[in-house]
């Protein structure tokens, strides 16, 4: 199963550290980041899990819930969590998933669904493909898929920043340009005539192209 933006994110029971949940409940109405991992105790993981668990104050200021996902059991993500607490100065508190029978990586497409046995044996290398980042939106639709290689730790300041345009475009009919970040000008969107946007807009706006309708950003 390939997934794409726009789909609607497969819905799971699973252990956690923080208990057995059902994903979609455990969501609820708030934002999720779902980001998983090839194996408990690899190295780029560690430091990913550690700043991760630094940055959950910001994510908790957007209505967003962190998950994270190792195909390894639960104890094991439990005795993983001392070594980045020790080396990362910080312990991830919100939930990972145990996925010892890759049902969730086989659900969401990073493992192929006709892959046999569990991750008993496998190695990070056998499970490289589960190095994805998922934003999924409280109407529990997936916003953003980023895949990784096992070599290249993610950068979670910009998993921030696209929700924040997600969020403020789900709000507002704006798009953002590149490399936006909160506060900057942003673009009236292509679905939004000029008349309407008169109205939304009676100050106007700068157009370097008339595709192109620059405005402060929306409150």
């Amino acid at each position: 199963m390939t997934l794409r933006i726009g789909d609607t994110a497969p819905d799971f029971k699973a252990d956690t550290t923080s208990g057995p949940i059902q994903f979609h409940e455990w969501l609820g109405s708030s934002w999720g980041v779902l980001f998983s991992h090839p194996k408990d105790f690899t190295p780029v993981c560690t430091t990913e899990l550690g700043y991760m668990a630094k940055l959950q104050p910001e994510f908790d200021k957007r209505n967003v819930k962190i998950i994270g996902l190792s195909v390894d059991p639960v104890d094991s993500h439990s005795k993983w969590a001392a070594d980045i607490k020790e080396t990362q100065g910080h312990a991830p508190t919100y939930p990972m998933i145990g996925d010892p029978e890759l049902k969730v990586a086989k659900a969401w497409g990073m493992l192929p669904a006709e892959l046999a046995g569990s991750s008993q044996g496998r190695t990070a290398a056998d499970n490289q493909t589960v190095r994805n980042v998922f934003v999924v939106g409280p109407d529990k639709k997936i916003k953003l898929i980023l895949v990784y290689p096992m070599t290249t730790g993610r950068n979670f300041d910009e998993v921030l920043r696209v929700i924040d345009s997600l969020q403020l475009t789900a709000k507002h009919k704006v798009a953002t340009p590149v490399n936006w970040k909160n506060g900057d000008d942003v673009i009236i969107a292509g679905s939004v005539s000029d008349d309407d946007a008169k109205k939304q807009y009676p100050n106007g706006w700068k157009a370097p192209k008339p595709y192109i309708r620059i405005v402060p950003q929306p409150r």
